[in-house]
């Protein structure tokens, strides 16, 4: 069963685990992104003067370095509040898992 190539990333993912439980991610909001490094966005809205995404008038863009999965979600996220409010969706997601 070690034989398997799935185990020879094992590494990489006990590595990847052990990031994610030292909570070295403080948020998008206040520092670069240490997890996806081809992040475009907090440096965009800091450019733009805005707050989220969907306040930008060329909302939704594809230049946000993200994968077409993360891509996906930020739009998702993004089309909610702009629908229902920052607040509304902060308090819908703020006791779930973040990652």
């Amino acid at each position: 069963m070690l034989n398997e190539p799935l185990f020879l990333k094992y590494s990489d993912f006990r590595e990847m685990l052990e990031f994610f439980s030292k909570g070295k991610c403080k948020g998008c909001r206040k520092e670069k992104c240490v997890i996806f490094k081809s992040c475009k966005v907090r440096e965009c809205s800091e450019n733009k003067a805005i707050d989220f995404c969907f306040e930008c008038s060329n909302f939704p863009c594809e230049d946000t370095g993200f994968d077409e999965h993360l891509h996906k979600r930020w739009k998702e996220i993004n089309i909610k509040m702009k629908a229902d409010g920052v607040e509304a969706y902060y308090n819908e997601v703020k006791d779930k898992p973040r990652y």
